[in-house]
């Protein structure tokens, strides 16, 4: 049997590298996915491709009659909501502060931050009709530290914690697990690929060298540990943060040396 036999998924962002991931996987495992995502195109074909275990939906995150209108849509489809992987993001492109306009701090809000909590403000009612289930929030390793000319997304993204924690305290009795996990350099479109208005991309800046587990992560990765979360092998697992960045946060490793001669 499949972990999610008979279980209903939501992905926003679902037609993105990372979110494309996590719906074919949940689909793989048995569940009902709904694509949430603002590409129509993309994400219809990946609807059609997976069948009539998968639905599409538009989603605009930062819009709420948006999010009860997908929220509606997966509960008409499949007849429940039981996990909401509230995985849709954007990245500024870099600047400093002082060069960061309030059009772009808002808007990069709107969607990290904003739509995270919409997601969990839309999804709980359902969530609670269906006796219960999972909300994983995917943050960002820029979540638990300061990056320079990145402010909005690493505000954004230290919000969503403190957002994952408050949640998990009030839907707990209800039977709502809350987590959050904090990717690290990923190889996807979102980091190999310069942000909207910008020249470079966020892996230009990265070596995976000096990590503990010298590659950059792979989505699949991710979605390994997404998994598990929305599982009831995670059952006891609420109001947690999950770092999943190969050792980037630990600082340089010990690299290899080569061994001394013996002496006899």
């Amino acid at each position: 049997m499949n972990r999610f036999d008979n279980q209903t998924v939501l992905v926003t962002g679902g037609t993105g590298g990372q979110g494309s991931s996590h719906v074919r996987a949940f689909h793989a495992e048995g569940a009902n996915v709904v694509i949430g995502d603002i590409d129509a195109d993309r994400g219809a074909a990946l609807a059609d491709e997976l069948g009539p275990r998968a639905h599409f939906t538009r989603l605009d995150v930062t819009d709420e009659s948006s999010w009860s209108a997908a929220v509606l849509a997966a509960e008409s489809a499949f007849g429940a909501l039981n996990v909401l992987v509230n995985n849709a993001g954007v990245q500024n492109p870099p600047a400093p502060i002082e060069d960061t306009d309030q059009a772009t701090w808002s808007r990069i809000l709107g969607i990290n931050l904003t739509g995270t909590f919409l997601g969990i403000k839309a999804a709980a009612p359902a969530l609670r009709r269906a006796a219960g289930g999972a909300i994983v929030n995917i943050g960002s390793t820029m979540g638990l530290g300061g990056t320079a000319h990145y402010a909005p997304y690493v505000a954004g993204k230290w919000a969503v914690r403190g957002l994952t924690r408050t949640a998990a305290l009030e839907l707990g009795r209800d039977r709502i697990r809350v987590n959050a996990i904090h990717p690290g350099v990923i190889a996807t479109p979102f980091i190999q690929e310069p942000a909207a208005g910008a020249t470079v991309a966020i892996a230009d800046f990265y070596s995976p060298e000096p990590f503990a587990v010298p590659r950059l992560g792979e989505p699949a990765d991710v979605t390994s540990l997404l998994l598990f979360l929305t599982s009831s092998d995670a059952s006891f697992i609420t109001g947690s943060e999950y770092v999943i960045d190969g050792g980037l946060l630990l600082g340089p490793a010990l690299q290899h040396a080569s061994p001394s001669p013996v002496h006899r």
